[in-house]
C-alpha cells in the first residue's frame, strides 16, 4: 500500500524549527518536547499514561520494525500528545505483530514527525531543558507566543487520566493475560488485597499483582482517606503517573494520613515515590530533561540494578539534610547517572518507594523482586496484628 507524504514542522519554543513529513495533515499539536533512549518499546510508551501531555523523541534511529500487538499495551489510550522519530519502518517482521506503526498512526490519527535529525533534536534538549513545542502543517501559520502559555508544569494531569470509577481485578483472570511469570508465584498462600491508587496506572503493575496471587482493587487518585480504609485492603501500591507532584495536593493529604492512622504496608513506584515522600515531608524538583529509559543505573555501596525510568521530577536530596527526616528515612539507592534519589525506605513504618520502573516491560528485570518484597511486607504486617 502506497503511502502520501506530507510536510510538517516541529517549533520550539524559542523559534529553533525541524522539518520533516508525517503521514497525513496534522492539525496543530503541544506539548512538553522529551526523549526516550530505548531502542524499543515504542508500543508501551504511546500508551503509558505517564507521558501524558509530552512529545516524545525517539532517539533510536528507526522505530516500527516490529510492529504493534494486542497485548503489550499500557493502558486503553494513546496519551503521548506527538510521535517524533528519525525514521519509522513501513514493515514490521515479528510473529506478534498485528499491525505496523504507520498504520498504528493513521488509524489512530497521532501526530507525529519523521525524517528530521533526532541527534541534534536531542541534544538541544540536554544543553537547554525540556522545551514546550509545536507540531504543525508546514503550510499552517506558526505562533510561538502560544508555547510559552502551554507548560504542562500547571497542569493537573493526575486529574485528568485518572480512573473514573472503583474496579477490581482478581487473580481469576490470570489465565486471560499474557505476560513472564515472576521466579515465585503465590509466594504465601493468602491471596492479600491490594488497593491501587491510580495516578495514571500501567497495565503491568496490575499484572505483577496477579502473578503473586493478589486481588486487586483500582480506585481514582481522588479517592478520599475514608472511602479506601472501607475496603480494608492489606496493602497500599501508590501507582506512576504525569506531571508536577505538587499539583496532586489531594492525593498527598490522602497518602498523609494512610501514613499517620492506617498501618497498611505502602509501595510507591515513579509518581507514587514523588507523592509519598512529599506526605512524608520531602521537596521535589524539575529535572532539567528527565530520565527516560530503559537503561538507568541504580544502586549504592558497588552495588547497582539496570532500571526502566521515565519521570521529569526527583526528590530532591536537600530535603535529607532535617536531622528528623534522616532518623525517618534511609536512602537505599541513587541514580548512578546524576546522583539522584531513586529509593526510599521508612525505617519505622511498612512503607517504601521507588523512582523507577520494578514493572519495566520492555526493560530490565533486575528490580522485579520489589513486588515480592511488597507483598511479604504484608505478610509480615498482617502475622503481627
Amino acid at each position: 500500500m502506497s503511502y502520501s507524504l506530507y510536510p510538517t514542522v516541529l517549533y520550539l519554543q524559542d523559534g529553533t524549527f525541524y522539518r520533516g513529513f508525517s503521514f497525513f495533515n496534522i492539525s496543530p499539536s503541544f506539548g512538553e518536547l522529551v526523549f526516550n533512549t530505548g531502542m524499543t518499546g515504542y508500543q508501551e510508551i504511546c500508551s503509558d499514561p505517564s507521558y501524558a501531555g509530552q512529545m516524545v523523541v525517539f532517539t533510536y534511529p528507526e522505530i516500527g520494525n516490529t510492529g504493534l500487538n494486542q497485548n503489550d499495551n499500557e493502558s486503553n489510550f494513546v496519551h503521548i500528545k506527538a510521535l517524533i522519530a528519525r525514521n519509522i519502518s513501513t514493515f514490521s517482521s515479528n510473529w506478534r505483530s498485528s499491525i505496523s506503526l504507520q498504520d498504528y498512526i493513521i488509524q489512530k490519527k497521532i501526530p507525529h514527525i519523521f525524517g528530521l535529525d533526532t541527534r541534534s533534536l536531542t541534544k538541544y534538549l540536554r544543553l537547554f531543558g525540556v522545551s514546550n513545542g509545536v507540531l504543525l502543517d508546514a503550510d499552517c501559520k506558526r505562533n510561538i507566543s502560544i508555547l510559552s502559555a502551554q507548560s504542562i508544569n500547571n497542569i493537573d494531569l493526575v486529574r485528568k487520566i485518572t480512573s473514573r470509577t472503583i474496579y477490581s481485578i482478581r487473580n481469576s483472570v490470570f489465565n486471560d493475560l499474557n505476560y513472564i511469570k515472576l521466579n515465585n508465584f503465590n509466594i504465601c498462600d493468602k491471596q492479600y488485597k491490594i488497593l491501587v491508587l491510580d495516578l495514571g496506572l500501567k497495565f503491568n503493575i496490575v499484572r505483577k499483582l496477579l502473578l503473586l496471587g493478589c486481588n486487586v482493587c483500582i480506585v481514582p487518585a481522588t479517592c478520599r482517606y475514608d472511602y479506601i480504609l472501607k475496603y480494608n485492603p492489606d496493602g497500599i501500591m501508590l501507582s506512576n503517573g504525569p506531571g508536577n507532584p505538587l499539583l496532586v495536593n489531594y492525593v498527598i493529604d490522602t497518602v498523609k494520613k494512610l501514613v499517620k492512622f492506617s498501618n497498611v504496608p505502602i509501595f510507591g513506584i515513579c509518581m507514587g515515590h514523588q507523592v509519598l515522600n512529599i506526605a512524608l515531608g520531602l521537596n521535589t524538583f524539575k529535572l532539567k530533561f528527565g530520565h527516560r529509559g530503559l537503561n538507568h543505573p541504580c544502586g549504592l555501596n558497588k552495588y547497582s540494578e539496570i532500571t526502566s525510568q521515565n519521570h521529569g521530577f526527583a526528590v530532591n536530596q536537600n530535603s535529607f539534610i532535617n536531622q528528623d527526616l534522616l532518623k525517618k528515612f534511609a536512602v537505599k539507592y541513587l541514580n548512578l547517572n546524576d546522583f539522584t534519589v531513586s529509593s526510599s525506605f521508612h525505617k519505622k513504618l511498612p512503607i517504601f518507594s521507588v523512582q523507577y520502573h520494578p514493572e519495566a516491560s520492555p526493560g530490565p528485570h533486575d528490580s522485579e523482586y520489589l513486588f515480592e518484597v511488597f507483598i511479604k511486607l504484608i505478610h509480615l504486617i498482617a502475622n503481627e496484628s
